[in-house]
């Protein structure tokens, strides 16, 4: 049986821990039927963003968006951001609120992306 580990950047494992025990155990229990997912789908049941061939997928849980991608060892996740957290950042940069095409289109929110992957 192959390995499979949920991978966190330094700045995603720094997000989780400013939550509430509650809701990272909350969080982690929503990656429970990610392995077979991962490895036989196309992930279709979480939020998908792509730009230049990358592709994050989105998972909603309560408030806080988790951002991740497929990784050679199971799935890395980038950034875990509340709400409130994408509402100002799309405020900032003029766009609708809620809107993955928004956010996909938007070089700013690659940025914020790759900063999770620069600090590895």
């Amino acid at each position: 049986m192959h390995l499979f580990q949920i991978i966190f950047t330094p700045i995603a494992a720094a997000e989780l821990s400013k939550l509430s025990k509650e809701l990272q155990l909350q969080i982690l229990g929503e990656f429970r039927g990610l392995p077979h997912e991962v490895i036989s789908t196309e992930l279709e049941r979480f939020g998908k963003l792509e730009r230049a061939g990358h592709v994050l997928h989105r998972l909603r849980v309560g408030d806080h968006r988790i951002y991740f991608e497929r990784h050679d060892l199971g799935v890395l996740v980038q950034r875990v951001l509340s709400k409130n957290t994408l509402k100002d950042f799309l405020y900032r940069q003029g766009l609708p609120t809620g809107e993955d095409e928004a956010l996909q289109d938007n070089p700013k929110f690659w940025e914020l992306m790759q900063s999770a992957r620069a600090a590895r």
